[in-house]
C-alpha cells in the first residue's frame, strides 16, 4: 500500500469564520470503472467542498494493492498532476472531513486504508457511531492497536477480526455491531461497497457515468462529472460493485427512518437532491411557510448568504415583500487570517459578510436565516445592517429552536452552548438587538418536507433521538464528534 501523507499538521490552520453554524461531519465519493478514477473523484469531492473544508484525501485500487493521498487543507490545494500520478487504477473512493478546533490532525484524515491477513482495506465514512467508545474499548483489550480517533477506525479493526470468508459477510457482521449513523464507501478485492445505515441518517446516491457506477453524498457531485443520478442508496442496503456489474444487499432488520432534517435546511447544496427531493424546492417552502406564521410589515427580505438565498425567495414571494442582496458575502476567505488585534471590531464577521448599504439604509429589513447556534455571529450581522442606516431588523429563522446537540453526524455544541437550550426567545431577542425574532415551528418544518420520503430525525430540535446512548457514549460520542 502507497500512502502519501507527508505534510505537518498545522492546529492553528483550523481556525474558522463560520464557527456558529453547524457542520456536517464530511462528503463521501467514490467511482468504479473508470480510467480517471482518480481524476473523477477529486471533481467529485470539489462539489461537496461544503461538507468538510478540514482535510481531503483519495484512495484508488490497482491490481490488488492501495494507493492513499490524504493532506489538510482545501480539495484544490491538495490534488496536482503528481498527485494523480500516485493514483493508478479504475476504482477509487475519496473523502473530505470537517472536524471542531483542536483535533484537526492528519491521523484522522480519510480514507482510511489498511493492510490486513486477508487483503486490503479503504473506508470513508459520513456519520458518527454512537457505541464507538464500548466497542474501542473491547477491541484494545484484546489487542488491537488504534492509529486515529475517529470511530469509524472500529469497523476497519472489526472487519480484520471478522472469520467470514468474503468481504461483505464480513462487512454485514461488523456493521451489525455498531449503531450510529454511517453512509460508508469501502474499496477492496472485491470491489468498491457502499452502505447506508438501517435508520438513513445520512445521504447516499448512486449514479452512472458511461460504463461506471459512482456513488456519493450529494446529486451534484454527479452534475459535474456528467454522471446520470439512478437512485439513492436505500437504508440498510449495501451495494458491491465490480466487474460482473452492482448487487444489492438489505441483510439488516427493517426499521424507522431517521433522516437527518438539517440536510435539506442547511447542509446540502441547494441544486442537489438530498433523499430523491430537490433540496431548493423544500428551502423555499420552508421560507413559505415561515411567511405564514410570522409575517411583519417590511419594505425588504434579506437573506444571510448563501444556505438562505433560497428560503428567502420563497419568504419574500409568500409575503410580497420585495427581495434584496442586502449582504454580500467573500467566498475567498481561506482556512487562516490575520486578524488586527484591536483595530477592526467584528472583524471576523466583517471579512465574511458586507452589507449593501443601499440595499438597506432606512429600510425595514426581514433578515431571513436558516439556523441560529451560539448567537454570537448573527448578533455582529445585525450591528452591521443597523451601522448602515437599517430602520428596523426582524429576524425570521426557517428552522425551530436548536435545543439539543446531535450524536449522528453532525458537530452542534454542547447543550448549554445552544442559545436556545438556555435563554427563552424574549432573551434572544434581546442579545441579538433584533426588533422581533421568529423561529419555525416543528410542525411547519414538517409540512415543508411533506411528500419526501417519511422518517426524519428531528433530535435537534425537539431532543428525540431515534438511536439511544447511555452517559458514557454521549460523552464519547461528542469527543468522536470533534475529531
Amino acid at each position: 500500500m502507497s500512502e502519501n501523507v507527508n505534510q505537518p499538521e498545522d492546529p492553528e490552520a483550523n481556525r474558522r469564520l463560520d464557527d456558529d453554524k453547524p457542520h456536517d461531519q464530511c462528503g463521501v465519493f467514490g467511482v468504479y470503472g473508470h480510467p480517471e478514477a482518480a481524476k473523477i473523484t477529486y471533481l467529485g469531492l470539489h462539489s461537496l467542498q461544503h461538507r468538510g473544508q478540514e482535510s481531503a484525501g483519495i484512495c484508488t485500487m490497482d491490481n490488488g494493492r492501495l494507493f492513499n493521498h490524504k493532506r489538510m487543507g482545501l480539495v484544490a490545494d491538495i490534488f496536482n498532476e503528481d498527485a494523480f500520478k500516485e493514483l493508478p487504477g479504475r476504482v477509487a473512493i475519496g473523502h473530505v472531513r470537517y472536524s471542531t478546533t483542536g483535533s484537526s490532525q492528519l491521523r484522522n484524515a480519510q480514507p482510511i486504508a489498511v493492510e490486513y491477513a486477508r487483503g486490503s482495506i479503504a473506508i470513508a465514512h459520513n456519520g458518527n457511531l454512537v457505541n464507538a467508545r464500548r466497542i474501542r474499548d473491547e477491541l484494545e483489550a484484546r489487542g488491537s492497536i488504534f492509529v486515529s480517533t475517529v470511530d469509524s477506525e472500529v469497523i476497519v479493526h472489526l472487519l480484520a477480526r471478522s472469520t467470514n470468508h468474503t468481504m461483505i459477510e464480513g462487512v454485514i457482521e461488523s456493521l451489525k455491531q455498531v449503531r450510529g449513523a454511517y453512509s460508508l464507501l469501502m474499496l477492496s478485492d472485491d470491489g468498491m461497497i457502499g452502505v447506508r445505515d438501517p435508520q438513513g441518517f445520512r445521504p447516499l446516491c448512486l449514479g452512472k457515468l458511461g460504463d461506471a457506477w459512482v456513488l456519493a453524498s450529494e446529486t451534484c457531485a454527479f452534475d459535474i462529472v456528467d454522471a446520470k443520478y439512478i437512485r439513492d442508496v436505500e437504508p440498510g442496503e449495501i451495494v458491491l460493485i465490480n466487474e460482473n456489474g452492482l448487487v444489492s444487499i438489505k441483510p439488516f432488520e427493517k426499521t424507522a427512518h431517521s433522516m437527518c432534517i438539517f440536510e435539506y435546511i442547511y447542509f446540502a447544496r441547494p441544486d442537489s437532491r438530498i433523499y430523491n427531493t430537490s433540496v431548493q424546492k423544500v428551502r423555499k417552502r420552508l421560507g413559505a411557510i415561515l411567511a405564514q406564521e410570522a409575517y411583519v410589515p417590511a419594505d425588504v427580505v434579506v437573506p444571510v448568504p448563501d444556505s438562505s438565498n433560497m428560503a428567502a425567495t420563497g419568504f419574500s414571494e409568500e409575503s410580497k415583500v420585495p427581495y434584496e442582496l442586502g449582504l454580500i458575502r467573500n467566498h475567498y476567505i481561506g482556512r487562516t487570517f490575520i486578524e488586527p488585534d484591536q483595530t477592526i471590531r467584528d472583524f471576523g464577521a466583517r471579512l465574511k459578510y458586507n452589507p449593501v448599504r443601499e440595499s438597506l439604509e432606512g429600510k425595514r429589513v426581514i433578515l431571513v436565516d436558516d439556523s441560529i447556534v451560539r448567537g454570537t455571529t448573527m448578533r455582529k450581522i445585525v450591528k452591521m445592517i443597523r451601522n448602515v442606516g437599517a430602520k428596523e431588523v426582524h429576524l425570521r429563522i426557517t428552522s425551530p429552536p436548536i435545543i439539543s446537540p446531535c450524536f449522528y453526524g453532525m458537530d452542534f455544541p454542547s447543550r448549554k452552548e445552544l442559545i436556545a437550550a438556555t435563554h427563552s426567545l424574549e432573551e434572544i431577542q434581546t442579545y441579538l438587538r433584533v426588533d422581533s425574532l421568529a423561529y419555525l415551528s416543528v410542525e411547519g418544518m414538517m409540512k415543508a418536507v411533506e411528500g419526501t420520503p417519511q422518517g426524519h430525525c428531528t433530535a435537534c430540535f425537539t431532543a428525540k433521538y431515534p438511536v439511544p446512548f447511555d452517559e458514557e457514549t454521549e460523552k464519547y460520542s461528542l469527543e468522536a464528534a470533534k475529531c
